[in-house]
C-alpha cells in the first residue's frame, strides 16, 4: 500500500510499482490506510512522513501494532519522504521503518528492494 497525501505522487509511484508487477493500493490519509489495513493484509507499506492528521512515524507505529493485534506478520515499512535529515532517519528507525528513501526516490533501488522483498515473501509459501 502506498500512503501519500500528494495524489499525483501516489499515482506515479503506483504506476511504477504496477509496471514492475506489484499489486498496489493507494490511500491518501493515515486513517483511511489504517481502516483499509484492518480488513486486508498488506506485506509492504510505502509511507510518506508528512501526512495530514497523523505523521508517517505515528502511522508506522499504529500499523505495526494493528498487525500484532490482528495476529498478522508485521508488514515491511518503507519511508518515501522529503524528510532526509539524520534525525528524520533516526525517528524512522524508532517508528519501525525497515527502509528509508528520500524523494526523489532512486527508482532502480526501490525496484530492487521490492523485488527482493517479493522473493522473500514467496519463498516460505513455495517451500510449504
Amino acid at each position: 500500500m502506498v500512503v501519500d497525501d500528494n495524489v499525483d505522487a501516489a499515482q506515479m509511484l503506483s504506476l511504477f510499482l504496477d509496471s514492475a508487477g506489484h499489486q498496489v493500493m493507494i490511500e491518501h490519509t493515515p486513517h483511511a490506510a489504517l481502516a483499509r489495513s484492518s480488513g486486508e493484509q498488506f506485506d509492504v507499506f510505502l509511507l510518506d512522513i508528512g501526512l495530514p492528521q497523523m505523521d508517517g512515524y505515528e502511522l508506522a507505529r499504529r500499523l505495526r501494532a494493528q498487525a500484532q493485534t490482528l495476529g498478522r506478520v508485521a508488514p515491511t515499512l518503507v519511508a518515501i519522504t522529503g524528510y532526509g535529515q539524520e534525525a528524520d532517519r533516526s525517528n524512522g528507525i524508532k517508528a519501525g521503518f525497515a527502509h528509508y528513501f528520500v524523494k526523489p526516490v532512486d527508482a532502480p533501488e526501490l525496484a530492487r528492494l521490492l523485488a527482493d522483498l517479493a522473493r522473500q515473501l514467496a519463498t516460505p509459501r513455495d517451500a510449504a
